[in-house]
């Protein structure tokens, strides 16, 4: 069913709705440009290398994110008509992607902890369980949440929007994927900074650096501004999940609200994600060139020496 008013009334709602339009087309601008700004480095870094379960998870997390902005994009700029269930369908789809990419990204720093761990099986086998719990928590709420979502297209004014109505422990189901989330990102950081610190203690006391602490140090900056993005992303979504503020707080601050949630959920999981993994291949890339142009100059150096002594005894 749609509504259909004209009346000014719906004004306020009306200035809301393009505020989260336009959070919307920031948003995928914003992830269009960071995909142009690093695609050398992909082709270069990704595409011409062996390919590995990392390559796909790479290439799922960068181009799912493209399709997520183009989505949220129509769903939410209030000059595109989209009918109610295909909007439905829409939020559906955005709601899964996000569930899916999650669990791609929990792969990747499952995998990177194993790393930094030199591949301890009980590392590996405490991550997985730990993780499966969560995400299988968190599909069960999710599939819970879809069955209780309803939508109805709503035009006011000339402009469209697809109004989503939900029962009330709808928010508390997402205040409880929040929450599992939290846990998993705070206890993969605190592993990381503990074998962190670990090495670096080690190789203080050995008066050296070497190759091992420049990874590490790699690992950990990425790590830290993923997980400064999620603190970020959950500061603004545990304040937009309070009953207060969907009550007490008016269409255009709540739309403000939501639009950053939006924009920094959508750093943290298809800007900074990736990066997870470009990162390092990048470091690994630039640590291959160097010892190949070591292993060049020494190959020179050999060659004079050989020149000098050819030359001498003649």
């Amino acid at each position: 069913m749609t509504l259909v008013s004209n009346d000014p009334s719906w004004w306020p709602l009306i200035d809301a709705n393009f505020i989260s339009g336009y959070f919307a087309v920031v948003g995928c601008v914003g992830v269009m440009y960071d995909c142009a700004l690093t695609f050398g480095q992909e082709v270069e870094l990704i595409w011409r290398q062996r390919w590995s379960l990392m390559t796909f998870l790479y290439l799922s997390v960068r181009y799912a994110g493209i399709g997520y902005a183009v989505i949220s994009m129509l769903l939410n700029v209030p000059t595109i008509s989209i009918t109610d269930a295909v909007s439905l369908d829409m939020y559906n789809a955005l709601d899964w992607m996000t569930k899916i990419v999650n669990v791609i990204l929990g792969v990747i720093m499952i995998a990177r902890l194993h790393a930094m761990y030199q591949r301890s099986r009980k590392v590996l086998m405490f991550l997985v369980v730990i993780f499966l719990a969560i995400r299988i928590a968190n599909a069960v709420m999710a599939a819970i949440t879809m069955m209780q979502i309803s939508a109805e297209e709503v035009v006011l004014s000339g402009t469209y929007q697809c109004q989503i109505d939900h029962a009330r422990y709808v928010l508390l189901l997402d205040s409880m994927t929040w929450l599992l989330a939290t846990v998993w990102e705070v206890l993969a950081l605190c592993l990381a900074v503990s074998i962190a610190v670990k090495h670096f203690c080690e190789l203080r006391q050995h008066s050296s650096r070497g190759i091992i602490g420049d990874c590490f140090t790699v690992l950990m900056k990425t790590h830290v501004c993923y997980f400064a993005s999620f603190v970020a992303a959950s500061c603004f979504e545990l304040g937009y999940l309070s009953p207060t503020l969907s009550v007490d707080v008016p269409y255009l601050e709540t739309r403000v609200y939501a639009g950053f949630v939006q924009t920094f959920r959508s750093v943290h999981m298809f800007v900074l994600g990736p990066r997870l993994i470009l990162c390092v291949r990048e470091y690994h890339a630039e640590l291959v060139a160097d010892s190949d142009t070591a292993t060049a100059l020494t190959s020179i150096a050999f060659r004079d020496r050989v020149l000098v002594s050819t030359s001498s005894s003649v």
